[in-house]
């Protein structure tokens, strides 16, 4: 914020932004009792409009940043596997030879382009990367810092993360071990919070966004809503600093996990075996008892589905063993009955516009709200089971 002030104050902003310049200084002609507070309020304004437009050219660098789910090799290495399918159904349907064309064809299939879906989901990506992304990244690291802190009662994480003890053997099997336990208490709590969003009604309407996608391609992955987005920070970020914190307690330092560009390992194997293609039409199932040990494309497919056998299942992340201990795991052996969006929806979507994809779970619950038959008693249990 000091940043922002020194550079309203030595005109650079203005000269960046000169259609704000000229606002601030038509307020200041008008010679109103506005002045002070626009005044007062200008450097935030500045400030939080410069964050907006840093975020933007961040999430046009999303191709090349190896955390984003669209880097390019991940990208690359779910085109790879789409080809194999591809030529596994060339093979099996004797439509050959193969061609880069019909590849082409294959991979961008005009009845997933032409649409309408397809398209909110390209406006919906820079609209909610940009607009709601900052918000998700402000409380994850409130979340994981204050977890952290309250677990070790010491310093802060980023302090933590600068005490590292030179690596050894043992070191390394510390932090492979690190690894595999930190990532699976979180996608366990993951798991739960994603149950919750379909079993709870309040939190189903907020992630009925994600699923009102009746064609998807890996930008379909963005469809969330902030309040989804809040859930997830909230949850995972308080377990992975617990963890931490437990971790920095018991080995008097925090481990790293082993990485490749900068992602930990397991996370990386997940991007990289074809996670893109579990926003997409391209049907990838591992083999036998594979896809309950690392999910396949296959297994988030079925989760979107609305298919009545369809429904409820497959709600873990990265470690399938969720859905097969709670028996929430289901894995056909094709895709003929897969198919995208919400159950029971008939005709048009209404979740037609960006906006609407924020505003319509609000308006479905003040809805339900009004809906509810009033109590006689106001002291009465609220729960009806009770």
């Amino acid at each position: 914020m000091d940043a922002a002030e020194n550079e309203m104050r030595n005109h650079n902003f203005a000269e960046k932004w000169p259609q704000l310049g000229v606002i601030r200084g038509t307020v200041y002609n008008q010679e109103t009792g506005l002045t002070g507070m626009i005044d007062a309020l200008f450097p935030y304004v500045a400030a939080t409009f410069a964050a907006f437009y840093a975020q933007f050219w961040r999430v046009l660098a999303y191709p090349v940043t190896s955390g984003q789910r669209v880097f390019w090799l991940y990208l690359l290495s779910s085109m790879v596997f789409a080809y194999w399918v591809y030529v596994r159904r060339s093979k099996a349907s004797g439509n050959s030879p193969r061609s880069l064309r019909s590849f082409a064809t294959f991979l961008f299939p005009k009845e997933v382009w032409s649409h309408s879906s397809a398209w909110l989901d390209v406006r919906y990506f820079f609209f909610h990367q940009v607009l709601g992304k900052l918000l998700y990244v402000i409380v994850i690291a409130i979340i994981l810092n204050g977890t952290f802190q309250w677990v070790t009662g010491g310093p802060n994480l980023v302090k933590a993360t600068q005490t590292v003890p030179s690596p050894t053997w043992v070191s390394f099997v510390v932090s492979f071990g690190y690894m595999i336990v930190v990532i699976a208490i979180v996608d366990f709590v993951a798991y739960i919070l994603h149950y919750l969003q379909h079993k709870v009604p309040i939190l189903w309407e907020f992630h009925k966004v994600h699923h009102s996608a009746e064609v998807m391609h890996p930008l379909s992955n963005y469809r969330e809503h902030p309040i989804d987005n809040i859930a997830y920070a909230v949850g995972t970020g308080a377990a992975f600093g617990a963890m931490m914190g437990l971790a920095n307690n018991y080995f008097g330092y925090l481990p790293s996990m082993p990485e490749i560009l900068g992602v930990p390992l397991i996370l990386f194997l997940f991007n990289i075996a074809g996670y893109n293609l579990r926003h997409s039409h391209v049907w990838l199932r591992w083999p036998g008892r594979l896809s309950m040990i690392f999910p396949s494309p296959a297994h988030h497919h079925v989760h979107h589905s609305r298919h009545p056998d369809h429904l409820d299942k497959n709600f873990a992340f990265v470690f399938p063993m969720w859905d097969v201990l709670f028996r929430t795991y289901h894995m056909p052996e094709s895709d003929k009955d897969v198919e995208f969006g919400l159950y029971g929806q008939q005709g048009e979507s209404e979740y037609s516009s960006c906006w609407r994809l924020y505003y319509i779970p609000f308006r479905n619950i003040a809805a339900k709200q009004r809906a509810a038959p009033k109590s006689k008693d106001d002291n009465a249990p609220s729960n009806p089971k009770a």
